[in-house]
C-alpha cells in the first residue's frame, strides 16, 4: 500500500481517528507500524491499534505518520 499523505496537524489526526484511516508509522527512517488505526492522541503520544489487543504507543516528536491509500 503506498503512502499518500503525511499527518501533521491536530486536524489531520482527528480526521484519521474519525474516519478510521489506515496509517503507517516511521521512526528513524524505518517502518515501526504498518496498516494500523489511530485510536487516541495525546500531546506526547499517538496510540495505534492493529489487532484486538495489539496497541502501540508512538512518540509524536520522534515518529512520522502517513495515511495509507485504500
Amino acid at each position: 500500500m503506498p503512502t499518500i499523505r503525511r499527518l501533521l496537524t491536530e486536524q489531520d489526526f482527528e480526521e484519521a481517528i474519525n474516519r478510521r484511516l489506515r496509517v503507517r508509522v516511521f521512526r528513524d527512517d524505518h517502518i515501526v507500524d504498518n496498516d494500523t488505526v489511530i485510536i487516541r492522541i495525546t500531546e506526547e503520544n499517538v496510540i495505534t491499534q492493529t489487532g484486538v489487543s495489539e496497541l502501540s504507543y508512538h512518540s509524536r516528536r520522534d515518529s512520522q505518520f502517513f495515511e495509507l491509500k485504500k
